[in-house]
């Protein structure tokens, strides 16, 4: 609409001229009469030049293929090539994306956007009825055998031996082995303090000695000392040897609890170099993920983590959102008490931002170039003409007037002369 109304100004601005150069070479003579008759002239040139220029660029004017007309046909190829080399080397390099982006403060923008949406009371209700629906609708049924399949063959890739001497020297160093010995002596401690305890020990005790077959003065010796004990006397005797030897090892420093610590280690060193060992433990672990056992328990659990999500978001739902904008407080809080994290996160988005465009412009140039080789002549030209044609249309109006104003200048100088 634009392109034809400037089209039509051109049109009447040639017409004018034109119109204004016949009456006057109708007049009688007169200075003013020869005055206009040249501006009108020079006018009139200098439209229909103007006109043979816009014109050329989009079509051969007339229909007659003068030479270096319907340049933009002729150029499509370089008129493409242009354009794409602009958008990737000017419009989109690295640099001037990083500078743009600078300029928005992704982070305090971001910030203060999410701010003024979560005041509302209807876009706090808005995004958890969005989480709750997109919460109920997972497929758990599907997800797990899939989890459970990647748990497994996470499991399955993994070369335990390394893992093994991290977690052997992690026991060591956090003296996991030690908590751990304390913990079994002091369970035992308790269980061989108990009175059945001590009976239990006196009555196995005294049917070993029965049993015992000595002979000589040892097996006499062996019959007086059961003789003179009962289950009572001998479990009581042997619970207190058991727990002075377990007081003994709770000692830090004592001599068989160092010796019974380095066993210990020793033994768990053994155990996260034994390959054989390892690939067993591996194996059994990953037959117990892939048990249907294990699938129903990860689903349970699932269905579980949703459901106490569910309740939670339901919660938050009738309570108008108001936890959202604690914690949308409390982050934007966090952020600004951390100006250097805040500046680290928007230079890791700044550089993917922009290695993502750099990596991937050249497919908005494809894009372009496809676009422009899907259309025919008529339409390259309608769309260019929709485009840049009311502007150019000017050219003719300016030149029009501008050669008015210089043939009365040039006309003036003739009458003087």
């Amino acid at each position: 609409m634009k392109t034809m109304k400037t089209r039509y100004i051109a049109l009447l601005s040639l017409i004018a001229m034109g119109a204004g150069f016949i009456v006057t070479l109708l007049l009688p003579y007169h200075p003013v009469t020869e005055l206009l008759k040249g501006g009108f002239e020079a006018g009139l040139v200098g439209g229909f030049a103007d006109w043979f220029a816009v014109t050329a660029l989009f079509r051969h004017p007339l229909g007659i293929p003068i030479p270096h007309t319907s340049l933009l046909l002729k150029n499509r190829d370089k008129i493409a090539r242009s354009l794409v080399s602009a958008l990737e080397n000017e419009l989109l390099n690295k640099e001037s994306i990083k500078e743009k982006l600078k300029q928005f403060q992704l982070m305090k923008t971001a910030g203060s956007a999410l701010t003024r949406l979560a005041a509302k009371r209807s876009n706090r209700v808005g995004v958890l009825k969005l989480a709750h629906g997109l919460v109920a609708r997972l497929p758990l049924e599907t997800f797990a055998p899939y989890l459970q399949r990647a748990i497994a063959e996470a499991i399955r890739s993994t070369d335990m031996q390394p893992l093994a001497g991290k977690a052997a020297q992690a026991v060591v160093r956090e003296r996991l082995d030690e908590r751990a010995l304390d913990y079994a002596l002091r369970q035992g401690g308790a269980w061989a303090g108990k009175p059945e305890t001590a009976y239990m020990l006196g009555s196995i005790a005294m049917q070993k000695v029965s049993e015992a077959k000595v002979g000589g003065f040892m097996g006499f010796a062996v019959q007086a000392f059961a003789g003179f004990m009962n289950e009572d006397k001998l479990g009581g005797m042997i619970q207190q040897l058991l727990l002075s030897g377990i007081r003994d090892l709770l000692m830090p420093g004592n001599e068989n609890r160092e010796k019974l610590l380095a066993e210990i280690r020793r033994q768990i060193g053994q155990a996260a170099e034994n390959e054989e060992l390892l690939e067993r433990g591996k194996s059994w672990v990953v037959d117990k993920i892939e048990h249907p056992d294990s699938g129903r328990f990860l689903l349970e659990r699932m269905e579980s983590l949703c459901g106490s999500i569910l309740s939670a978001l339901e919660g938050e739902m009738e309570r108008g959102g108001r936890r959202v904008v604690s914690a949308l407080r409390y982050i934007v809080r966090k952020l600004q008490a951390e100006p250097e994290t805040v500046e680290g996160i928007e230079r890791k988005v700044l550089a993917f931002v922009a290695d993502t465009v750099e990596a991937n412009h050249y497919r908005i140039g494809l894009l372009i170039r496809d676009n422009i080789d899907k259309m025919n002549d008529k339409e390259l030209v309608a769309m260019l003409e929709e485009k840049i044609g009311g502007d150019l249309q000017w050219i003719r109006v300016n030149g029009a007037l501008c050669g008015f104003l210089i043939g009365l200048v040039l006309s003036g100088i003739q009458l003087l002369a």
